[in-house]
């Protein structure tokens, strides 16, 4: 006879909520690295048929070939992407700190002139510009300050993703045990999460790099000062959708059509709206077979959430978590059905 003051459903409900709230405390300590456990997870997806052909059907050494797909990872994925950001970061501040208004009102009114209608006040832009470094002051912290949290994100990352594929078996194992799903609704859900990443990090990162390099190349041979940093911004400008890369050359077409440059302005828009724009949609053809189909506004959302809560990372992790938000959505609704017509039948 048990002396417990509670019944076995109590006792279960109990477990529940002190496992959530001991969750939660940790999610909560753990606050801005918990990146690194998502990077590491999005690595592990897109590294992970590598490691399998080597590992799983060659037959090479798994430590070996673990060690090798960290120093890739390392060398080819996060510094070159971590120097870019940095680079990007740098020149941001730099103009943010440096822009004098007299110029940005000189362009200003130039618009105003072509058009014939006046739309800006100087009191105005400066408030602008003022909201806008400080926005970017609170998502681009500097390099010293933010130097050892970089390095501890990117140690977890490479840790984690470490005992990811030295330990895989038994990982994926403790997911099949813990995770609520019966095991179809895993392997559609692992399906899904390939897909995700696939479309987001991988199909998404190369279309971004072949636009910011055209986008690069355009705004150089049309003399636009700067031409390989704004090739940068287009980089992540390409993350989002629609909007994209026009952020970047369609305001350098206005400013030189305000110089009185219209030939090289006009030649902006053609390769802008002909080339790079239509780029998009070919490489999305090309790549149908890899990539998942995820809609434009899923797309958007993910990159607005993402950006205010990882920064940067944003980009790749915001649109990742809503897309597979929504396809958990999609199986619970099914699971619900299928409970709900098992329980009507009994």
């Amino acid at each position: 006879m048990s002396d417990s003051v509670y019944t076995s459903r109590q006792q279960r409900v109990l477990l529940v909520v002190c496992l959530l709230l001991l969750a939660g405390m940790v999610l909560f300590g753990l606050g801005s690295y918990i990146t690194g456990f998502l990077g590491a997870g999005i690595l592990y997806v897109v590294l992970r048929p590598w490691f399998a052909a080597l590992v799983h059907q060659r037959g090479w050494n798994r430590q070996v070939v673990t060690v090798g797909l960290l120093v890739f990872a390392l060398v080819v994925i996060i510094l070159p992407f971590t120097a870019l950001s940095l680079m990007l970061f740098n020149r941001i501040r730099y103009y943010a700190t440096n822009t004098d208004i007299s110029q940005i009102m000189a362009v200003l009114h130039a618009i105003e002139r072509k058009i014939g209608i006046t739309f800006t006040a100087e009191q105005n832009v400066q408030t602008l510009v003022r909201q806008g470094v400080g926005w970017l002051s609170q998502r681009l912290p500097s390099v010293a300050s933010s130097l050892l949290h970089f390095t501890v994100v990117i140690g977890l990352m490479l840790f984690t993703l470490y005992f990811m594929f030295a330990q895989e078996e038994g990982f994926l194992r403790g997911l099949r045990r813990y995770l609520p799903f019966r095991p179809d609704t895993l392997h559609e859900l692992g399906d899904s999460l390939k897909n995700n990443v696939n479309a987001n990090v991988l199909g998404q990162a190369l279309i971004s790099l072949v636009q910011a390099i055209l986008t690069g190349l355009t705004l150089w041979i049309f003399q636009v000062p700067d031409a390989l940093f704004w090739g940068m911004v287009a980089f992540f400008m390409a993350f989002i959708p629609v909007l994209g890369t026009p952020l970047v050359w369609g305001p350098a077409a206005i400013l030189k059509f305000t110089q009185d440059h219209t030939g090289q302005g006009v030649g902006i828009l053609l390769v802008g709206v002909i080339v790079i724009m239509n780029i998009d949609n070919l490489l999305r053809i090309v790549l149908a077979r890899r990539i998942g189909d995820i809609h434009p506004l899923v797309t958007l959302a993910g990159v607005i959430l993402g950006v205010d809560i990882f920064g940067i990372l944003g980009l790749v992790i915001g649109p990742l978590l809503l897309s597979y938000f929504i396809v958990l959505m999609r199986v619970f609704e099914r699971e619900n059905r299928l409970h709900t017509s098992l329980r009507k039948s009994d």
